[in-house]
């Protein structure tokens, strides 16, 4: 039977106005997981293990709110994840692809059905998203990377040869990886947590998926998800816990066939170090394809000619929605003297207007930032900032972590390029803005590309044609995704595929086809109908 699955669209956004039925909903699910705490197992080979050794989970917004506990697997446990993979692997790799198809779009419907508001509570209660981060990303982007990824693939499968020789028939097999692919997801989007174990296991692949500690309620809903969509028991192996105790059983194994990450630089860099001494080695089987989205110090440029208060709107969404946890979030900012005043001004009014606070009130504009670790970090560039004649607090600048791990969003201005905050990735609330001479914006833009080791995101703002294409050539390898008079978040798949290069990553674009052939194994396949019975070719015949 032939089946063709048709062009995807993306998962409408909803309103959640105080009326609608949306909004009911999912207040009602708030509610429910504020007062039933969960216990979340490890899932090794389709069953649900409880190691015994636990870790609590609180929201973020409130250390005194108890969302339930997780249980840590242990070196004993990779190794049985390892074991699991290598007994389910065959029978995935051979169930047709159409079937694989099926599952992830039925997840994607129970995703946008009757988990909608399970996946957004427990996102908002976990990782303190409000209700717009939150829909934007564990619904609407979770599932389009499902929906996206079975059309990708069967893109992927339709190429095939296009020149037959006579009596020949050529074909392109998509096959999995010969191994297992280790999938290590971050805590600020739980929708790359679904697709960095889902895009290889559309294609085929068995998985050990590590979710983020501080993001295990989410992760552990997309379990439940999954099974639900039919997933295949001991296909997807769930290793919550301390990656210093896992990784490395897992990393060293013969079987692994690739890594896909989303983290910080300096953990994918240990990985890549890990592998290539593996390799060394002789451990592996095959090379194992390494996938990883890093770690960014993501900017934005504007020309004299830019209107401050678009300018300003983007600025303040792109460097505080989400509390500046995004990978995309903007870090750096690079402002024209003459219209920094008014963009500063407007930035002001929006700060004194934009609530912060506990997510399940939806009037707020931000939460809390994740952990006490990333508070500690946050807090401590404000006060350097403070502290330095080159810097000066322009907005906010005030934090508490007597409720929860709040941090109001912050703009600190410098006179120096390479002052400190415009150079070290942040991850919260803290923009750096350089305000430069009107007649300096090619220097500037020199400063700008040759300041950071990363690439991930940027944006630049003018209404001048002549200089849009100026700084977009001055800026060609300083973003993997690149904005025009927009804030650099907000990629959406099948529009803005997702990636950066230089220290930002491997640029394998989430949300694209080109992410997916990179968990698939090609064979070439020639048939001769008619195979030749002499081996002398015509010129060997006798004159």
């Amino acid at each position: 039977m032939l089946h063709k699955i048709p062009q995807p669209t993306n998962e409408p956004i909803l309103s959640y106005k105080p009326s609608s039925e949306e909004k009911r909903l999912l207040k009602l699910e708030l509610e429910r997981q504020s007062k039933n705490p969960i216990e979340i197992p490890l899932f090794l080979g389709g069953k649900e293990i409880k190691s015994g050794k636990t870790q609590e989970i609180f929201a973020p917004h409130n250390h005194s709110l108890k969302l339930g506990v997780y249980h840590k697997a242990s070196k004993e446990h990779a190794e049985m994840a390892i074991q699991s993979c290598r007994e389910s692997a065959k029978a995935w790799a051979r169930m047709p692809w159409q079937s694989r198809a099926a599952i992830f779009l039925k997840a994607a419907d129970l995703l946008a059905g009757p988990y909608r508001a399970v996946l957004n509570a427990a996102t908002m209660l976990g990782q303190s998203k409000t209700v717009f981060q939150s829909e934007i990303d564990a619904a609407c982007e979770l599932c389009d990377f499902w929906r996206f990824n079975a059309f990708f693939m069967q893109r992927i499968y339709e190429d095939q040869p296009m020149i037959h020789a006579p009596y020949t028939w050529n074909a392109t097999e998509y096959r999995p990886l010969e191994g297992f692919v280790f999938a290590i997801s971050p805590f600020n989007f739980t929708s790359i947590a679904g697709n960095l174990c889902g895009s290889p296991l559309v294609m085929g692949n068995v998985v050990i998926w590590k979710p983020a500690s501080t993001a295990m309620l989410s992760a552990y809903y997309i379990m439940k998800i999954f099974e639900e969509a039919g997933l295949p028991k001991g296909v997807l192996q769930f290793l919550p816990g301390n990656a210093s105790e896992m990784a490395n059983p897992v990393l060293d194994s013969p079987d692994l066939a690739g890594v896909h990450f989303t983290g910080s630089s300096s953990t994918f860099n240990r990985i890549w170090a890990r592998v290539g001494e593996n390799l060394s080695k002789g451990v592996y089987k095959t090379y194992p394809r390494l996938v990883g989205e890093t770690g960014g110090k993501d900017f934005v440029i504007a020309a004299p000619d830019a209107d401050p208060t678009t300018l300003a709107v983007a600025l303040f969404r792109g460097a505080f929605e989400y509390q500046g946890q995004k990978c995309s979030a903007a870090s750096r900012a690079y402002v024209p003297k003459s219209i920094w005043p008014t963009v500063k001004s407007e930035m002001r009014k929006m700060a004194a207007d934009a609530l912060q606070g506990d997510v399940c009130d939806f009037r707020n504009f931000t939460g809390a930032v994740i952990d006490k670790a990333s508070y500690t970090n946050i807090v401590s560039y404000i006060e350097y900032a403070k502290n330095s004649p080159e810097a000066q607090i322009a907005i906010g600048g005030k934090y508490s972590d007597a409720v929860g791990y709040f941090v109001e969003p912050t703009v600190i201005e410098t006179t120096n390029p390479h002052f400190k905050l415009m150079e070290e990735e942040i991850f919260g609330p803290v923009l750096a803005v350089y305000v430069f001479e009107d007649n300096k914006l090619d220097e500037t833009l020199d400063i700008l590309d040759k300041t950071s080791p990363y690439a991930l995101t940027g944006a630049v703002f003018s209404k001048n044609r002549e200089t849009i294409i100026k700084m977009s050539d001055a800026l060609v390898n300083a973003a993997g995704n690149f904005y025009i008079n927009d804030k650099p978040t907000g990629a959406v798949v099948g529009q803005q595929p997702f990636g950066g290069a230089r220290n930002s990553g491997t640029n394998d674009k989430a949300g694209s086809m080109f992410n997916l052939i990179r968990w698939t194994s090609m064979r070439t396949i020639k048939e001769n109908f008619l195979p030749p019975s002499n081996y002398r070719y015509p010129y060997m015949q006798e004159a």
